[in-house]
């Protein structure tokens, strides 16, 4: 068996000496070389890019909620404001990654729309399958995104009731510290009655001081109930905000459904018409045909009876 004799480098040279005699430099020579060893990344389509850029935003937001979990929960290390801040910005990072998830499907959706052909059927194998791998990219987004959310939706429960545990025990001190007001008050009304009009005759500005303190007290627990209302006002309000974010995010998850659904029955309806048409053209046909036939037959007829009079 003869042996196999390496011509690599025997090749180079003649592709250097051709290179050279057409008019190529060593550099150019040398960045021809290269690119054909080091390959240049290939060029990412709009698609990939937008949804790079979504996978991107979306994992700013973890890390946002990630790195304000703490400030947002905890009461004592921001202030309200500041929490309404966060929450402000939270809302703002998920409504831009869902507008950026809608447009997607819109692409998707058009992309699908110009796929397909006049009877509505899929012309290319490949570019379905290209269609289908987006199709899952975007679920992969949507739900990355809904877990965010439904996390973003447990720290504020869990803020909201924070802030309703932090009302009732106040609500509850305010209630004790009225019970004994009263019953200082009813307390020192009945040693009044029970004092003799000798020892209550010469003390008129004590009287009158008493009197002025038994109106005191009483304004103090008329706006202490109004301040109990108030607070009881202040925690369902608390709560119907809570129960309100809830049914709101319900209701996108609701509006999203319903959304899927109208496109799935407009591409039903829309192969319902083209089914119709086949019908339709399917029946002409089968008319045409059975008249074709019948002319058949009458020719065929007509032809045998004049042999056999012609015979």
């Amino acid at each position: 068996m003869a042996k196999i004799r390496d011509r690599t480098e025997d090749f180079k040279d003649a592709v250097r000496h051709t290179a050279v005699s057409l008019g190529y430099n060593e550099s150019k020579l040398a960045a021809i070389m290269a690119s054909f060893i080091i390959h240049k990344p290939r060029q990412r389509s709009p698609f990939t890019k937008a949804a790079l850029k979504t996978l991107e935003s979306i994992g700013a937001l973890e890390q946002f909620m990630l790195k304000h979990r703490k400030d947002y929960v905890d009461l004592h290390r921001t202030t309200e404001q500041e929490r309404d801040s966060i929450e402000q910005e939270v809302t703002a990072f998920i409504k831009a990654c869902k507008e950026q998830i809608d447009i997607l499907k819109d692409s998707i959706n058009d992309e699908e729309a110009n796929t397909k052909g006049w009877l509505g059927i899929k012309a290319d194998t490949s570019n379905a399958d290209t269609i289908a791998h987006k199709h899952g990219v975007v679920l992969i987004l949507s739900e990355k995104l809904h877990s965010i959310t439904a996390r973003f939706d447990q720290l504020r429960a869990i803020r909201f009731q924070d802030a309703i545990n932090k009302r009732i025990p106040r609500r509850k001190l305010n209630r004790a510290a009225n019970k004994n007001t009263s019953s200082v008050d009813s307390s020192k009304t009945n040693n009044l009655e029970f004092k003799e009009p000798d020892e209550i005759q010469p003390e008129p500005l004590g009287v009158q001081q008493q009197l002025l303190d038994d109106e005191t007290r009483a304004l103090q627990v008329e706006l202490t109930s109004l301040l109990d209302a108030v607070q009881e006002t202040e925690t369902k309000m608390v709560e119907m905000s809570a129960l309100n974010h809830l049914m709101s995010t319900h209701v996108l998850q609701q509006a999203q459904q319903i959304e899927l659904l109208y496109e799935q029955a407009v591409e039903a309806t829309k192969n319902v018409e083209l089914g119709n048409k086949e019908l339709s053209q399917a029946v002409q046909r089968n008319s045409s045909s059975r008249t074709f036939l019948l002319l058949f037959l009458f020719v065929l007829t007509f032809s045998i009876l004049f042999l056999d009079w012609y015979s």
